[in-house]
């Protein structure tokens, strides 16, 4: 086709598109996407414990210094179902990229076709065809391909690339849910053991206590009232212990269950050995640089992107369109004359379109657009949104810890003192059981408070490293 052919097809669809068509009139996206530098947090995350620094590193969980626990991890990037899941996500949509990409793409095609047919006697065809049996034998090369001068097909390959794109960021986001969510069970399993120990404590105090009461009671010092008070106390601790060790079979099932294993696998995961996580170093300008940190935060300005290719391709759909058809081959009604030079068929030229009345059918397909790309910026805003809302979370507890622990050892230590000190009156016959049983349960509530203010020391380092993108750069 002639350069002079293309400019009056050109030059013809300018026209047709001024004397008539389909418009899109007001229909258009309304939402916008929120800039990071608009949502205020300085005060919030200003002072915070620790000095500014660096973002989380790729293995953040190796900060708690346990090999078990880097262990685990590393099996479960590997075996577990969810990651298989979110890669095979991935390469669902790199796929459709491809088939979107391949429509803007000159398309060639081959056929072959034969067939042994009766031509009727009382048809079109006069004798000797009339009543005679023909074959219908054809071979043919087809070309197509669409000038797509308005980019409607290089704006569905662009959208799918950006669905494409937000599916690896998603596959990121659910690996740091994996890693996370393994943490806070390992750190669940550590606290379950540090009870076990405190139960198991409290069993052996209660004995020895009943031992006491026991020899007080046949020496005539004490009734029968304390000493049923002191041996119905022994069974209560060891119902505690076997809670205990079930809440422990609990989280080694969830362990072996996120690893993607059978349970048999948590009966294999020893005790933790978790080291106290470092105070929070808040990385510098975090509102604005937490846009490419954070995994789901990127996936959803993907789908933002995405949605506005697909918002240009509905626009585009309201234009002309302009397809080159070409094709060349045989076709005969003989297979004797199937390949003389006579058989030979060729046809080329333009088909152009153009929308003019559809019923308004374009208008709710770009309406349709329009609301995913309003629906997609409003989840791009609200995720950036609670992801500073997590971090300022995990900030707020971690400045609550730091607040509550001196005051939590000390109610320790008061609680350590005064227990001692009633069993030593006790036993000097100075005091009754009762004031020993009082001080032995605030002695429990305290220890078991230290325990969990140790507990969620390491659950808050987790829940900060996973509300900052656990080491995740886009681009990396």
């Amino acid at each position: 086709m002639t350069a002079r052919t293309l400019a009056a097809l050109a030059a013809l669809a300018g026209f047709t598109l001024a004397a008539g068509c389909a418009t899109p009139g007001d229909v258009g996206p309304r939402a916008k996407p929120i800039d990071p530098a608009a949502l205020q947090a300085s005060r919030t995350l200003a002072a915070t414990p620790g000095a500014r620094g660096a973002w989380p590193v790729d293995q953040w969980w190796s900060q708690f210094g346990d090999a078990q626990l880097d262990a685990l991890v590393g099996e479960a990037l590997g075996s577990s179902p969810s990651m298989r899941l979110a890669r095979a996500r991935v390469d669902r949509a790199l796929a459709l990229a491809r088939v979107a990409g391949a429509e803007g793409d000159p398309r060639l095609d081959a056929s072959f076709s034969t067939q042994r047919q009766r031509i009727t006697e009382h048809g079109i065809f006069p004798p000797p065809i009339a009543g005679a049996w023909i074959w219908q034998n054809q071979a043919m090369l087809n070309f197509s391909y669409d000038f797509d001068f308005w980019g409607r097909h290089e704006a569905a390959h662009d959208a799918a690339l950006g669905q494409a794109r937000a599916a690896a960021a998603d596959a990121q986001a659910a690996r740091l849910v994996l890693e996370s969510a393994i943490c806070a069970t390992y750190v669940q399993l550590a606290d379950r053991y540090e009870q076990l120990d405190l139960m198991r404590e409290e069993l052996a105090l209660r004995e020895r206590q009943a031992a006491i009461v026991e020899r007080r009671t046949d020496a005539g010092l004490e009734s029968r009232v304390e000493l049923n008070q002191a041996e119905g106390a022994i069974p209560e601790a060891r119902q505690r212990i076997v809670q205990a060790e079930e809440s422990i079979a609990l989280a080694r099932n969830q362990l072996a269950a996120l690893l993607g294993q059978g349970p048999d696998r948590g009966l294999q995961i020893a005790r933790p050995a978790l080291k106290a996580g470092a105070a929070p170093a808040l990385p510098a300008e975090l509102p604005a640089n937490l846009l490419g940190r954070r995994p789901d935060i990127v996936a959803s300005r993907w789908r933002v992107e995405a949605a506005a290719e697909d918002v240009a391709g509905a626009r585009a759909a309201f234009y002309p369109n302009i397809n080159l058809a070409a094709s060349f081959g045989l076709q005969a009604i003989t297979w004797s004359e199937f390949l003389d030079p006579g058989s030979t068929a060729f046809a080329v030229g333009p088909a152009i379109s153009l929308p003019i009345f559809d019923g308004g059918r374009l208008r709710g397909e770009l309406g349709v657009k329009s609301a995913d790309y309003d629906a997609a910026a409003e989840q791009y805003n609200q995720a950036l949104a609670d992801a500073l809302r997590e971090v300022a979370d995990q900030v707020a507890a971690w400045r609550s810890i730091e607040r509550q622990q001196p005051l939590v050892e000390s109610t320790l230590a008061s609680a350590e003192t005064a227990h001692d000190y009633a069993l030593s009156r006790y036993r000097a016959g100075l005091t009754n059981y009762v004031t020993v049983l009082s001080t032995e349960s605030q002695l429990t509530a305290a220890r078991s408070r230290a325990a969990d203010l140790r507990t969620r020391r390491l659950e808050a380092a987790i829940g900060l490293a996973r509300a900052l993108g656990g080491g995740y750069q886009e681009g990396s």
